[in-house]
């Protein structure tokens, strides 16, 4: 069974779109009374909390980008206010604004006034620098990484399902190993009892016997219990609760051929970072330069004291620039070309322990097969001795 475990760690470095692929078709939550390696991994796909969770965060970093793409649309607000004052400076404005104005009032002194302000306005951001083109950009960056956290969770998940399957499989043979031996030293407990009853046998030669046959049935317990502990294991990486699972024993997997460690979610994950590192410099270096906004409002305005109405607008641009700031943006831009160089550092430094990696589980998974062939041969002399 070893080659089949070192297949599971040559599995990991399959292309992207073979881990992208549905191991099966849909199994619609059906629950198979055999499983298939590859209705396992299908299934478990579906069902494990672990992608759901992963699909939760793709969510939300697209609702993230849907909110930095929403600058790119003009702000538009309705505003509805009622009130009163006696505050002359607010009073005055009331009376100007409804156009009530006339000699007889008292400026210091213009008395109990009310004003329903109906407004209704807009605004738009023609210039920010690049400000929120980084914005989205990073945002973007950041659904990917999420996908790749995803491709992560589900090459994880199906290597554990896949690893979880064959010891069930392995366990089962192992299994049935430890009750031939256990059969074979009851056998010959049974033929030292006759033995040592006739004379033939000493009572520590039949001691010994016992002895290897408790040995046998403690090794029987022990591969049963880790049996039973594989099936639960198994059939909670489907997302199932605890049950009697059975495996199809004769489900063999082949070796992906294209195996590039380039396509792992390691450095699918860096790729995106690195994208979002870029983002963050051009948005930190967008605060030396200047935003232009334009706006335009409309109000109407309504009083019952003065029985008075009128109405305004208001348009305009608004130019904004920071001469100086203490060298904040400086720093900001300091800080984010650094976070770009370790990543960059960590990509390299990630992809050079991929590439070890790859290279032992290939030089592992042969020297498994030529072990595996050596095995057979032995087994072959061992029938054909036991045959003479």
């Amino acid at each position: 069974m070893k080659p089949v475990a070192l297949f599971l760690a040559l599995a990991l470095f399959a292309g992207a779109s073979h881990a992208e692929e549905p191991a099966s078709q849909p199994t619609n939550g059906q629950i198979p009374e055999v499983w298939t390696a590859r209705q396992a991994v299908a299934f478990a796909l579906a069902e494990n909390p672990d992608s759901s969770i992963a699909l939760k965060k793709i969510e939300e970093a697209r609702a993230v980008f849907a909110i930095a793409r929403s600058a790119d649309f003009p702000q538009v607000s309705l505003v509805a206010e009622y009130g009163q004052t006696n505050n002359p400076m607010y009073a005055f404005g009331s009376i100007l604004n409804q156009g009530g104005y006339n000699e007889r009032i008292d400026f210091n002194e213009p008395g109990t006034t009310d004003n329903l302000q109906l407004k209704a306005g807009v605004s738009y951001r023609l210039y920010d620098g690049g400000e929120n083109r980084a914005a989205k950009m990073a945002a973007e960056a950041d659904v990917e990484m999420t996908k790749a956290d995803q491709l992560g969770v589900h090459q994880q998940l199906g290597f554990e399902v896949l690893r979880a399957f064959y010891m069930i499989i392995q366990t089962e043979q192992l299994v049935r190993v430890r009750e031939e031996s256990l059969e074979a030293m009851s056998a010959s407990l049974q033929v030292g009892l006759a033995r040592f009853e006739a004379g033939d046998l000493l009572r520590q030669d039949l001691l010994n016997l016992e002895l290897q046959q408790s040995v046998a049935s403690e090794n029987l317990i022990r591969s049963r219990h880790h049996l039973q502990l594989a099936r639960r294991g198994f059939a909670n990486l489907l997302g199932l609760p605890a049950s009697e699972v059975a495996v199809a024993a004769g489900d063999t997997q082949e070796v992906p051929e294209n195996l590039d460690y380039r396509n792992r979610h390691e450095l699918m994950q860096l790729k995106s970072q690195e994208a979002v590192a870029i983002a963050e410099i051009e948005r930190a270096r967008s605060g030396q330069l200047p935003s232009l906004d334009t706006f335009a409002d409309y109000q109407v305005n309504q009083g019952w004291v003065t029985e008075e109405s009128g109405d305004s607008w208001m348009a305009g641009v608004r130019l904004q620039y920071s001469l100086f700031d203490g060298g904040n943006t400086a720093s900001r831009i300091t800080l984010a070309q650094l976070r770009l160089q370790k990543i960059q550092a960590l990509r390299k430094k990630i992809e050079l322990a991929l590439n070890l990696d790859l290279e032992q589980a290939q030089l592992d998974y042969q020297q498994a097969r030529e072990r595996m062939a050596v095995t057979e041969k032995m087994v072959e002399v061992a029938q054909e001795a036991a045959r003479l």
